[in-house]
């Protein structure tokens, strides 16, 4: 099987340059690396023209971009990707050195395996966060969901949901489906994993967790309005948004309806409700009425973009651009 890499990359030439490293290291090399970035990230294109060995014999293809935000990033790169399986890390991810060996026999046993991920070795404040967890990627019937992609342990098994730093696709089912261009933000554009991997299950497809598919993931900083250490007000509300998209895309009907009424009375600690809300005002934590308030505003705008208007509308495909060979 030819395998295409996706690295959506912004302002981290010192984070991409390590992860175009780690995939020189591959015992089963790709095909082409797809390196998705911003026209005005000259930083970056600056550090491709000076690519240090071994990394310079990587078959890349630097796909430029003008909009700014990972669902973009993604979309020009799955729209060129010429090859079967579609593999996409973080710019701050060093994927272990049998990572696409093992994703290609995964897709080689079963065909009707539409995505592989795997465990997403998460490095925070230079500290591996360790841990077990069976329960990995599950979106459960009131639709909180689990994530765990960092912990997870044991043999392989079927999923709901793969991580954004880990995951791989059959190539010709992202192209037919597409990163969700509705999903609000500037930047990380949160739960666009989510989105995506279940609607690749909505076409009947597996998605497949194995703990032996790893990166190290060091998390970098994040320039938008989704700081990872704290989110502007507009960022909660934006990942609300998504997230309740995404949901009541995934959950028709009567049953989005009951899971979106979930998320307002209970929540999670991401997404509060009211019950969390209180618990949060028991732990002392400020600030907190502020941010479920923005968390409603993204739940509201979310149904009634689903409900209120029919199949919402999609944005006008990204202008993309396929420049060169390294």
């Amino acid at each position: 099987m030819k395998v295409s890499v996706l690295v959506p990359t912004y302002r981290r030439p010192t984070d991409l340059l390590k992860c175009l490293q780690a995939l020189a290291m591959q015992e089963m090399p790709a095909t082409e690396v797809l390196v998705v970035c911003r026209t005005d990230d000259q930083d970056t294109h600056d550090a491709l023209e000076l690519l240090p060995a071994p990394s310079r014999d990587l078959p890349i293809r630097v796909v430029s971009v003008t909009d700014g935000g990972q669902v973009a990033a993604l979309n020009a790169g799955i729209a060129a990707c010429a090859c079967e399986i579609v593999c996409i890390t973080d710019d701050d991810a060093m994927p272990h050195p049998d990572w696409i060996r093992r994703i290609v026999a995964h897709f080689e046993a079963d065909p009707a395996i539409g995505g592989v991920g795997g465990l997403d070795r998460l490095h925070v404040g230079g500290r591996l966060l360790t841990g077990r967890h069976k329960q990995v990627g599950i979106v459960q019937a009131s639709g909180r969901t689990v994530g765990n992609h960092h912990l997870g342990y044991g043999a392989p098994r079927c999923v709901d949901i793969l991580k954004g730093a880990n995951m791989s696709f059959r190539a010709e089912v992202v192209k037919a489906i597409g990163v969700d261009r509705r999903l609000k933000g500037t930047g990380a554009q949160v739960h666009n994993d989510m989105g995506l991997s279940l609607a690749v299950r909505r076409t009947g497809m597996k998605l497949l967790y194995d703990p032996l598919v790893q990166v190290d993931h060091y998390q970098a900083e994040r320039f938008d309005e989704d700081s990872r250490t704290a989110p502007a007000l507009i960022a909660h509300a934006n990942s609300s948004y998504n997230l309740n998209l995404v949901l009541l895309d995934h959950f028709p009907g009567e049953r989005g309806l009951k899971v979106w009424r979930w998320y307002r009375l209970v929540g999670t600690r991401d997404a509060p409700g009211l019950v969390q809300v209180v618990r949060m005002l028991l732990k002392g934590e400020r600030g907190i009425f502020r941010r479920w308030h923005a968390v409603r505003q993204g739940a509201h705008a979310a149904l009634r973009d689903v409900r209120g208007h029919g199949e919402t509308m999609r944005r006008p495909s990204t202008a993309i651009h396929v420049e060169r060979n390294h």
